[in-house]
């Protein structure tokens, strides 16, 4: 069985790599919302500080992606999928990168399967 917590869709991927090669290495993370809200932001590697309160849920494209602790409970349960949308009117209205772009980040997510979640919780044990 080949079960991630975390996946992104083929846009996605593609603006990943757009932005890797303006910005060198990227990472992500996801809040748990107030002032950054709940979508996942994407930054260059060197100008974030990860929150010590914050999971590491795994890599995209190469990048790490960090969710807040309390927003890793609630999708405990379910496969994360990084996605985008085109976003045009929100040029300049983020930090995250892809904005700039014309695009957004955005999470999907689906419930696993009993039987998967037992094989996330055996391989894993715990992403903390």
């Amino acid at each position: 069985m080949n079960i991630e917590r975390l996946s992104l869709t083929p846009k996605a991927a593609e603006i990943i790599e757009i932005l890797k090669k303006q910005n060198g290495e990227l990472v992500f993370n996801q809040s748990g919302g107030c002032c950054d809200g709940t979508a996942p932001m994407c930054y260059e590697k060197s100008d974030f500080y990860v929150p010590s309160r914050n999971v590491k849920l795994g890599e995209i494209c190469g990048c790490e992606f960090y969710i807040d602790k309390d927003q890793f409970e609630y999708f405990r349960h379910s496969q994360i999928i990084i996605d985008v949308k085109e976003e045009k009117s929100a040029f300049g209205n983020s930090f995250s990168l892809e904005i700039d772009l014309g695009y957004q980040f955005i999470t999907r997510s689906r419930i696993f399967s009993d039987e998967e979640y037992a094989y996330i919780k055996e391989r894993d044990s715990d992403p903390r």
